[in-house]
Formats: structure tokens, C-alpha cells, sequence
């Protein structure tokens, strides 16, 4: 009869299985437009929530109060700055793509390499022989590959619209999780000891705290020296500032610095004989450059000590996958299956160094076997 009645109860157990596949699925479906938007207002308000707790207290502890204040200032310092940017870099892509598409470049002369003291008729020489040996040739050949990554990117950013959607969604979810934050924290952690215990609540508090080290050690700290970068490079006049000031942005995000955009701006403004806007920039740039190390200890104390490959992977595979928005996604879902999976492995104890000894406890656990 158990038998029987466990043979019954099989068929059972699949239709729920079933079923509950099946609302899962449907449950995705039907929310898939808002993960997005929801994934960012997770972030912005895991990281900044510190600020608005203290703004509550200061606001004479009215949630109210506190949750306008945030809002308006998402809008004014998070929102706005990039729709903004997005907009411009979309306006001024035309002219970009259409000289890395045309067939007809030429190397410039370079007429001042004469000018370099002891090297410089050498270094001339040596450039001219390389154009006319086929380096226009060369670049002719680069110049569809080149196309087409700057036309990728601008892709990217031209899907104004959906950007703008995100936006939208992500402010309507921050002010949402900034009114309910303490009930939705409290309803997760407890889901997560549902289903790992101890571990599993752990695991969502490293969960924040890696959201944290990367929206503020890594996301603001670009956003803030790509946007000053870019202000320095709009007021010394260097053209399609835009375009340079999301490129820097990048550059930060994957820990390169501003620098790598901002020192050819100078050297050009030099090259150019605006000896007075270069000096000025020059300046700017030593300010912007050493940001990074003043900036991310104050807005983290933890650190961000992530791996750089890491947050290279994340900003590139993040906009490839989300397109714009996956730049400040992609990094926090990569830093904290990071943190995740380090914890994990750091629980195992260290195997032995001898591969004798591991050898032989393997064979004397065989053996008991039965």
C-alpha cells in the first residue's frame, strides 16, 4: 500500500513541480520591462541610504520628508546630469561617425617632429617612410572596423527613449524601496535564511555591501572626475567635449583614469599655440586626475578593492548586454558573485601543500567506505 500510494503521489509532485515552473516563468515574463529599472534603484538606494537615514534624523525623523529630499536630489545630481549627457553625445555622434566611416583619410605631416631636439629629423623621417610605405593603405583598411565600433557604441547610447523609460522606472522604485527600504531588507534576509540559513543571510549582506563598494568606490567616483573632466575640456574650447566626457567615464570605470583623455586634449592645445587654455587645462587635469584618491575613501570606507579585470569585464559586458545602463550594472553583478563566491571558498579549509598526503587520505577514505 505505500508503495502504491508513493507511485500516486509521484504524478503529484511533477504537476506541482510543473506549476510552480510555470508561474515562475510567467511571473518573469510579465515583469521582465522593470528588472532593470528595478536592478539600478537597488543600487542607488543600497548606497545612498546611509545619507538618508541621516537626512531623516535631520528632518525631525519625518520618512517623508527625508524620501522628497533624496528624490530631488537623484533628480538634480543623478538623473538630469546624464539624460543630459546622453542627449548631447547622441546630437554630436553625426560628425564622429561620419569621419570614421569616410575612405579617404590621410596621415597628417607632422611637420613639428623636425622641431624635437636630436631625435626629431630622425623621428620625421621614420614617420614619412611608414606613410608611404602603406600606412594610408593600413588605415583605409581600419577605417570599417573603426566605423563600426564608434557606430556600436553610439548605438548604444541612441536608444533615447528606453533610456529615458529606465530612468523613470528606476526614480519610481528608489522612492518605493526609500519609504519601505527597512520592510523590503528585512523581507529578503529572511527569504535568504529560508533557503541557506545563517549562509544565506550572510550572503545578502556581503551582497551589500559589494553593491556599496561598487556604486560608490567605482560608479560615482567616474561619474563625478569624467563630468569635472569634461567641464575642463568644454571651457579650454578642445570640439565635441560630449563625446570625450563619456569616453573618460569609461576610462574611470575600468581604472584607467581621466588622464588618458585629458593629456592629449593639453598636448594638442599646446601643438595648436593656445599655450594659455593648455596650462589651464594642465592645471585642471592634476585636480581631476588625483580625485580618484581623495574621493572613494571618503565616499567608502571599506575600500573597493576589487580586481580590475573585474570591472573592466562588467563596464564591457554590462553595456553590450543592457546597452548604457549596464555600465553601472554590469560591474555590481560581477562584484558581488566576486565577493560571494571568494567568501565561499575562504570557508573551505586550506588543503595540505604536500600532494603525498592528499593522496594517501584520499585512498584511507576509500577504504572506508563500505
Amino acid at each position: 500500500m505505500k508503495s502504491l500510494q508513493r507511485g500516486m503521489d509521484l504524478p503529484q509532485l511533477l504537476f506541482s513541480l510543473m506549476f510552480i515552473l510555470i508561474m515562475i516563468i510567467a511571473c518573469l515574463w510579465v515583469v521582465q520591462p522593470f528588472i532593470l529599472g528595478f536592478a539600478w534603484a537597488s543600487m542607488v538606494v543600497i548606497a545612498t541610504w546611509p545619507l538618508m537615514i541621516r537626512l531623516q534624523h535631520l528632518l525631525w525623523g519625518r520618512r517623508s520628508l527625508a524620501v522628497i529630499a533624496m528624490t530631488i536630489l537623484l533628480l538634480l545630481l543623478f538623473i538630469i546630469p546624464i539624460a543630459l549627457l546622453v542627449s548631447s553625445l547622441i546630437d554630436n555622434s553625426a560628425p564622429v561617425i561620419a569621419w570614421a566611416t569616410q575612405r579617404h583619410l590621410v596621415f597628417p605631416d607632422f611637420v613639428w617632429l623636425r622641431e624635437i631636439p636630436y631625435v626629431g629629423n630622425k623621428t620625421y623621417s621614420s614617420y614619412h617612410k611608414m606613410v608611404d610605405g602603406g600606412g594610408t593603405a593600413i588605415l583605409n583598411q581600419l577605417q570599417p572596423y573603426i566605423g563600426r565600433t564608434t557606430g556600436f557604441f553610439v548605438a548604444q547610447a541612441g536608444h533615447f527613449g528606453r533610456f529615458m523609460i529606465h530612468l523613470a522606472v528606476m526614480l519610481l522604485f528608489s522612492v518605493l524601496l526609500y519609504w519601505r527600504g527597512e520592510q523590503v531588507g528585512h523581507g529578503i534576509r529572511h527569504f535568504a535564511y529560508r533557503m541557506g540559513g545563517r549562509r544565506g543571510d550572510a550572503a545578502v549582506l556581503l551582497a551589500g555591501q559589494a553593491i556599496r563598494a561598487v556604486a560608490l568606490g567605482v560608479v560615482v567616483t567616474a561619474l563625478v572626475q569624467g563630468v569635472l573632466g569634461g567641464i575642463g575640456l568644454a571651457i579650454s574650447g578642445i570640439r565635441y567635449a560630449t563625446l570625450l566626457t563619456v569616453l573618460m567615464i569609461l576610462t574611470c570605470l575600468v581604472q584607467l583614469g581621466p588622464l588618458v583623455v585629458l593629456v592629449p586634449a593639453i598636448i594638442w592645445l599646446y601643438w595648436s599655440g593656445d599655450t594659455t587654455w593648455g596650462t589651464i587645462l594642465l592645471v585642471w587635469s592634476c585636480v581631476v586626475g588625483t580625485l580618484d584618491s581623495v574621493l572613494r575613501p571618503m565616499l567608502i570606507r571599506m575600500g573597493a578593492d576589487l580586481p580590475m579585470i573585474l570591472i573592466l569585464s562588467g563596464v564591457i559586458g554590462g553595456l553590450i548586454a543592457f546597452g548604457m545602463i549596464g555600465l553601472f550594472i554590469g560591474p555590481v553583478v560581477l562584484a558581488v558573485s566576486y565577493r560571494l563566491v571568494s567568501v565561499w571558498m575562504h570557508e573551505a579549509p586550506a588543503p595540505d601543500d604536500d600532494p603525498q598526503t592528499a593522496i594517501e587520505a584520499l585512498a584511507e577514505h576509500e577504504e572506508e567506505q563500505p
